[in-house]
């Protein structure tokens, strides 16, 4: 299973196709240290800035700070379209270190790329609509996300303003089967590898914690 992935992430150069990778590091530390209790007693008084996900009009101008009831509930519980907010990258790496420090990265990288977190938290129904850029992992902590991927040379037609869940709920079911993207659902302890320029969208179908390595 590690040959295969290895062969496929590092040997094509990240021009390779989509892998689970199962079992390749050991986060239970960090998992711990992502549970609700621990990021609320850690960055409760922490300034968060949460995002609205779509492809052409990304909005990043909601600052939140993190201590009461409300705010918990933003951050932790479900979120209704339209305002399917999430908090996902933006992150001062200096404020959250201590974090990144516990978190174990898949053991297999590109030639000549380093990674870089971006660490998210999400209710269900959020998630990012289709995009694309450079190959990396993606680890679900807590909860469940789903992908819908397709090669670069096979750009998904989707409303570059709607969310991933208008698409699911309203362009999916209409796809003939030859159009219908690769998919997959991640969950906890698994790490999905991205091949570069491959386009995606996801979709948190859980109150989830996840975190992503890009490869650059």
């Amino acid at each position: 299973c590690f040959v295969a992935a290895e062969r496929r992430a590092a040997g094509h150069g990240g021009r390779g196709k989509p892998v689970i990778l199962r079992g390749c590091s050991d986060n239970k530390e960090f998992r711990h240290l992502c549970s609700k209790q621990r990021l609320l007693q850690e960055y409760g008084e922490r300034l968060v800035r949460l995002s609205t996900a779509n492809t052409y009009s990304y909005r990043k101008d909601l600052y939140l700070k993190t201590p009461s009831e409300e705010v918990n509930k933003e951050l932790f519980t479900s979120f209704c379209p339209p305002d399917t907010l999430y908090f996902f990258g933006d992150n001062n790496f200096t404020e959250w270190h201590s974090l990144f420090k516990k978190y174990s990265a898949p053991c297999y990288i590109l030639p000549r790329t380093t990674g870089a977190y971006s660490f998210g938290i999400a209710g269900p129904g959020t998630g990012v609509p289709f995009h694309w850029h450079g190959p990396g992992y993606s680890e679900v902590i807590y909860g469940r996300k789903r992908w819908f991927l397709y090669p670069p040379d096979k750009k998904p037609h989707f409303h570059p303003n709607r969310t991933t869940l208008s698409w699911v709920t309203d362009a999916y079911p209409t796809l003939p089967a030859e159009d219908k993207p690769i998919e997959c659902t991640i969950r906890p302890g698994e790490v999905l590898y991205f091949p570069d320029r491959w386009w995606h969208a996801t979709l948190n179908l859980d109150t989830s914690v996840f975190i992503s390595t890009f490869l650059g």
